[in-house]
């Protein structure tokens, strides 16, 4: 019997200085609407708020909140937080930032989340990284039997469980991969990599999920833009049930329900009214347990499976459209065909 065992060769001492996604900001120009998607369709519940933000929470998100919406005349993505494992690992981790040269400074605490150090990704999408936090205290009301739940699920819309990943559009995936890696000590668990060795894509993890933060080459922007935020139900059933809310209530379905080869997971992507894409992630991604594990390459010949293991093609402008979009669109969500939608069931006018 032949056995293959590790090699003797020493690999560069893992970093675990990051724990796990944390909070969101997202853009939207119409804020009510969006509110609404998440408060009414996606079971969220609301927090606070503060001047032109509002807070949300996914109802086994440990946090204040993991999501903060906040206005802007064009959708998009604010800034990503990430927790550290320690308070020792944060000063780590900023003093590293700091000799990239990409630092930004310290930023106050807001909505729960503590002070917390905020950089740019070399494309110049914003990230921060932070220690404390004040976790969520839910009512007696809301408190549930099952004592290791943060809470009762809720009896509004089809609740999301939690703040699943980020995928970003950007201008050198290899560039901000490799800053990720080398900064914030994030593995590699996959990647898409041509012909002429351009990396195309890549997913990388904090610890043992499949992936917290996605890559993407943008295709029809300067990088840095958001395609998408997802959340986790966790759940087939939910998935589908969603489906049917989503399309009774006026929302762009954009693909789904199918599966990534990618992560293995189960998804939905859906344009909320500020024209911004949600993912809505069905059954999770695998776990990474193995130490040594060897990140998975895709080459070109193979994306079809990779992108869509199962389920309809997507659509032409999944690969370019993102927040802030440039140039025209055939998606209802930016020519304000959903936020009239929304008008119409929250009453009132349109702006």
């Amino acid at each position: 019997m032949n056995t293959t065992f590790s090699q003797n060769t020493l690999p560069p001492e893992p970093i675990f200085d990051i724990a796990s996604i944390s909070a969101f900001e997202l853009f939207s120009p119409n804020v009510d609407e969006t509110v609404w998607f998440f408060k009414d369709l996606l079971g969220m519940i609301e927090t606070g708020r503060d001047g032109e933000s509002v807070y949300l929470r996914g109802w086994q998100d440990p946090y204040k909140h993991s999501l903060k919406v906040t206005y802007r005349d064009q959708p998009g993505m604010g800034y990503t937080a990430w927790r550290t494992t320690s308070p020792q690992a944060l000063e780590r981790r900023v003093k590293s930032i700091e000799s990239s040269g990409l630092g930004r400074g310290w930023v106050e605490p807001e909505g729960g989340i503590g002070r917390a150090y905020e950089f740019t990704l070399p494309d110049g999408a914003v990230l921060r990284i932070h220690w404390d936090v004040e976790y969520y205290r839910p009512e007696q009301e809301e408190k549930s039997v099952v004592l290791n739940r943060i809470q009762r699920r809720p009896l509004r819309g089809i609740p999301v469980r939690r703040l699943d990943h980020i995928n970003i559009l950007s201008h050198n995936v290899s560039e901000n991969h490799h800053f990720l890696r080398e900064h914030l000590g994030l593995k590699l668990s996959e990647h898409i990599v041509f012909s002429d060795n351009t990396e195309v894509a890549a997913w990388l993890r904090c610890m043992h999920r499949s992936h917290d933060i996605a890559l993407v080459q943008d295709a029809a922007g300067p990088g840095g833009r958001l395609h998408h935020v997802a959340f986790l139900y966790g759940n087939t059933q939910h998935l589908m049930d969603i489906c049917e809310v989503v399309t009774d209530c006026g929302l762009e379905m954009e693909a789904g329900p199918a599966s990534h080869a990618v992560s293995q997971a189960q998804f939905v992507y859906v344009l909320e009214p500020g024209g911004n894409r949600i993912e809505l992630v069905g059954v999770p991604g695998y776990i990474i347990e193995d130490p040594a594990w060897e990140p998975v390459v895709w080459s070109q010949n193979q994306l079809d499976n990779a992108i869509i293991w199962y389920g309809a093609p997507l659509p032409k402008e999944f690969d370019t459209y993102g927040t802030p979009h440039y140039g025209p669109t055939n998606y209802r969500t930016p020519n304000r065909y959903i936020a009239a939608e929304a008008v119409h069931l929250l009453g009132g006018k349109e702006q």
